[in-house]
């Protein structure tokens, strides 16, 4: 069974406005670009560290780059 989308993103406009490559972005806090990826189709749901390691790259808050999506989580 598929693990349910729980953020939506919107880290790949952000990486565009900044001229930012998903290969530097995971270069750049330690993940692989696979990561990046997945986090961006919304196949992988990201940690809190992860998701507060974004945010702080791009000097935002968590809220700023991902939203939770409430009927998601009240399915489960």
């Amino acid at each position: 069974m598929a693990k349910p989308k729980i953020f939506k993103t919107n880290l790949k406009v952000l990486r565009a406005e900044k001229n930012i490559t998903q290969e530097k972005l995971a270069e750049d806090i330690d993940v692989s670009r696979g990561t990046i990826l997945e986090i961006e189709r919304g196949t992988f749901n990201p940690s809190l560290k992860l998701a507060f390691k974004i945010a702080q790259y791009f000097d935002k808050r968590v809220d700023d780059i991902f939203e939770l999506l409430q009927e998601d989580v009240e399915d489960e």
